[in-house]
């Protein structure tokens, strides 16, 4: 059912339709839950779903769909996937949890003046499991549709 539709590689165009459909939608529960349009959130990561693990799926998706699920190419990319998702869920998260806990150390250390912060550190970095799994499922489905 593949049309070709962006780089003429599935594999690829997979994974950047999901990616842009995980994008979307985090800017679309913004704007239902918060009530607010945030398009800065298209291009940022972190939130529901990971578009991480949706780009990764898919892909893994449309390389069993057109070379096999048996083949080394698609264990490779199981793997891949694999550690995208850990990643997303435990290395990243983590960073965000430092940074969260380092910006509020910031805020009570009254020694320090607004020039001697660059900025706060950035806390939305990583997913919940929930997260990652919503972004494997949408990857999943867009890998067996298109």
């Amino acid at each position: 059912m593949y049309f070709g539709m962006l780089t003429g590689n599935a594999v690829i165009d997979c994974g950047l339709l999901a990616w842009f459909l995980a994008q979307l939608i985090k800017v679309v529960l913004d704007l239902a839950l918060l009530g607010k349009m945030e398009w800065q959130r298209f291009f940022s990561s972190g939130g529901m779903p990971s578009s991480h693990s949706a780009l990764v799926v898919a892909a893994t998706t449309a390389i069993g769909m057109t070379d096999g699920f048996g083949g080394t190419v698609f264990a490779l990319a199981v793997i891949l996937s694999a550690v995208v998702m850990y990643d997303a869920c435990n290395v990243r998260r983590s960073a965000g949890d430092t940074a969260r806990l380092v910006n509020k150390l910031l805020e009570h250390m009254e020694k320090l003046t607004a020039e001697d912060l660059a900025g706060n550190l950035r806390e939305v970095m990583g997913h919940t499991p929930l997260q990652v799994l919503m972004g494997a499922l949408l990857g999943l489905g867009v890998g067996l549709l298109v």
